[in-house]
């Protein structure tokens, strides 16, 4: 007898997650989409979407009254955002319907970095030293105790947007001064050189049921702000790097009360000490292609995982994983300055993905060697900063 569909409310602000939309309906359930109208002539994946309902700009009470109409009609039964800003909105929607998952406090953890580092604290994870920006003597304390130079934050913002490096305490006041009212929303941190990782997983009923850890070969703030060339590469299996990290981001999602779902976690390791150091999470599948390097080293489709996780947790069924390969994964993203450059120079057998964007040149390699994989990042960041590369100042907020 073939179950009975679920209803899903899947909602993205941005044109992500076809892979989440597709499993959703092949898991046999109905998939109902809420994006904005000026994603409409994305390429969504219309096979798998029942019905499609836009909004203008996001408005949280109008948003509220539009799906509390659709709901006289269609019985939803699982809200789910697709994208890192839209966890919280949901997080709201679910309160007002009452549906189950994560709640605007837990919501919290994963989307404002001052709560998070609050929480890591509370429980033991190492965090550099921050402070809000809340009180005059908690910043004048700060910056007279912990020497510069900090970073500062904004609270709600994604990936190193919006991100300032500060040299001096004058700076810092001058930088906090302008902010004015919105100075709440910010927040500074501890500036501490090092390696930044990322753990890319899935949930389920609050266990890590998978995982891989990655290295960024150059940090996002260098990135973002230095005009540098994307890249990521997946660490040795079994290195004490990679054990490390696997235990320290069980120890922050259990802290943080991740029960099912996908997860992105970024650490930093002191160069001065070697400590981890916990930065930022999100219940959500990492974004910059991420997930298809991940994907392409261990068959498992985070996207795709996560849809069929959220319909076995709703239908109370055990979730089962793909089988995994143990292979390893790289990738290199830039800017380019040829709107659809010309990668067929490259054709190295272990190239697996190349990036179809205008204005954009990456690539994905794969390789039973993690030494091959640097070689050929190596290599391919060499030749696309001289023949491709671009660059743009980094936003100081996000589109």
């Amino acid at each position: 007898m073939s179950q009975k569909p679920i209803n899903f409310l899947c909602i993205s602000t941005y044109f992500k997650g076809e892979d989440f939309l597709k499993r959703c309906k092949s898991d046999g359930n109905h998939v109902f989409l809420l994006t904005k109208k000026g994603l409409e002539n994305e390429n969504w994946p219309w096979e798998a979407i029942d019905d499609v309902f836009y909004v203008e700009e996001w408005n949280q009470e109008n948003v509220v009254k539009g799906i509390a109409y659709k709901f006289r009609t269609i019985n939803f039964e699982h809200f789910v955002a697709l994208d890192d800003f839209d966890v919280e909105k949901v997080a709201l929607l679910r309160e007002h319907f009452r549906m189950p998952g994560m709640g605007r406090t837990t919501a919290h953890y994963f989307r404002d970095k001052l709560a998070m580092r609050l929480k890591a604290k509370e429980e033991g994870v190492n965090v550099p030293e921050f402070t809000s920006l809340f009180n005059n003597d908690d910043i004048n304390n700060y910056a007279d105790t912990i020497p510069a130079p900090w970073l500062l934050k904004p609270r709600m913002e994604a990936s190193a947007t919006g991100i300032k490096k500060i040299h001096s305490k004058d700076e810092l006041w001058e930088v906090v001064n302008n902010l004015g009212d919105e100075r709440d929303n910010y927040l500074v941190e501890k500036f501490a050189p090092g390696d930044v990782f990322h753990v890319d997983g899935l949930n389920v009923n609050g266990k890590v049921v998978f995982s891989r850890a990655s290295k960024y070969l150059d940090t996002p703030f260098e990135v973002a702000h230095g005009g540098g060339i994307f890249r990521s590469a997946s660490l040795e299996i079994g290195s004490k790097i990679e054990k490390d990290l696997q235990k320290v981001n069980k120890q922050v999602m259990k802290a943080f009360g991740m029960q099912s779902g996908a997860y992105h976690t970024e650490f930093i390791q002191s160069k001065a000490t070697g400590e981890l150091f916990f930065l930022e999470t999100s219940s959500r599948v990492g974004g910059a292609n991420l997930a298809e390097m991940v994907e392409y080293a261990s068959g498992v489709n985070l996207w795709a995982e996560w849809a069929s996780v959220e319909n076995a947790r709703i239908r109370k069924q055990t979730y089962k994983l793909p089988k995994i390969n143990n292979q390893y994964a790289g990738i290199v993203v830039s800017l380019s300055r040829f709107e659809y450059p010309d990668t067929s120079s490259f054709t190295d057998k272990e190239i697996v993905w190349k990036m179809q964007k205008a204005w954009h040149i990456g690539l994905i390699v794969v390789s039973d060697s993690s030494e091959k994989v640097l070689e050929l990042l190596d290599q391919y960041t060499h030749r696309i900063g001289e023949e491709f590369h671009a660059s743009l100042p980094a936003p100081d907020k996000s589109e």
